[in-house]
Formats: C-alpha cells, structure tokens, sequence
C-alpha cells in the first residue's frame, strides 16, 4: 500500500460536498493513509449538503499540522465557514509552506483564498468562483485536475476520479 504511514487532514464542517469529502478521503484510505476527519469540534457531527453526515476526529485546536503529511479541502458550502477559523488558516499555510500537498476542489479555493496562497499559481475551481481565484492572484484554468507544485485543484464532483488520483500520486511523493 503506497500510502501505508502518510497521514491527511480533511476539514469538514457543515453543508460540505458530500462526495468531495468522502470519495478523496476513502481513496487515500484504501491505499493505506490515516485521514482525519477535522472540524470545530472534536466528536461533532456534521451534515453534508445532500445528508451524508461526517463526524470530526479532531478539533481544530487539536491539531499540529507538522504530524501531517496533506491537507485536503472539500467543496459545498463549507469552504466560507471553513475560511473564518484562524487555526484553518494556519494549518493550510504550514502545509502551503512545507511544500505539503494541498487538495482542494469546487469552492474549496475560497480557503486557499483567505489563506492567501494563490498568488502565481495555476488552479481550477467551479466557474462559480473563477473572479475570486483570479483576484487572488491565481492563474485560472477550466480543466477538471490542475497541479501546479502541491497545490492539487478540481472543478466539480464529475472530477474527483482524477483529482483523487493526482492527490494520491503527490502525497505519496512525500
């Protein structure tokens, strides 16, 4: 198992994607990744746009990122809840200044947005966010998987096959 001994962050909080969030997180399971589940509240459940309910292992102020080798940002409404949370911020800078991979798909961008790390980088996003990513100094592209360094961005649901593969591919460069 390619990923046997890496460990991933995946935010969650309400109105996330439902499939942005589990289908990367079971594809890096099943190649053998720890992934947790890291929202506002350790043991709190939380509701995917479309019902599928995700439980958070950890808090926020639980983690240090350094013990992780990625982080991953799922779409859905979550992503401007997401970007309110300075310890958010923090952990998608480290991982951004560490070189560490970054996944990030549909309105994920608006994290890496606040986090303000997107300046010269190529990214995709749903076309909903495609002036924020551009005012944010990112080099927009409409193409379902774009990897510019460790920075992995998706469009849509239609792209996670893709988009969890080169996720996957990079984290297990680490």
């Amino acid at each position: 198992m390619r990923l046997e001994g890496k460990k991933a962050i995946a935010l969650v909080s309400k109105d996330f994607e439902d499939l942005e969030l589990w289908y990367p997180l079971l594809r890096l399971q099943e190649e053998g990744a720890t992934v947790h589940l890291v929202g506002e509240k350790a043991g709190e459940e939380y509701p995917g746009k479309y019902g599928v309910p995700a439980t958070a292992d950890l808090a926020f102020d639980d983690v240090n990122p350094a013990d992780y080798d990625g982080i991953l940002v799922p779409g859905g409404w979550s992503p401007d809840k997401l970007r309110r949370y300075d310890k958010v911020m923090e952990m998608v800078k480290h991982m951004d200044e560490h070189r560490k991979p970054i996944g990030q798909i549909c309105h994920a961008g608006w994290v890496l947005i606040s986090a303000d790390i997107l300046k010269g980088r190529k990214v995709t996003s749903t076309p909903g966010i495609k002036d924020d990513m551009m005012n944010a100094g990112a080099t927009w592209v409409d193409e379902a998987v774009v990897t510019d360094e460790h920075i992995v961005s998706a469009r849509r649901p239609p792209d996670l096959p893709p988009y969890a593969k080169a996720y996957a591919d990079l984290l297990a460069e680490q």
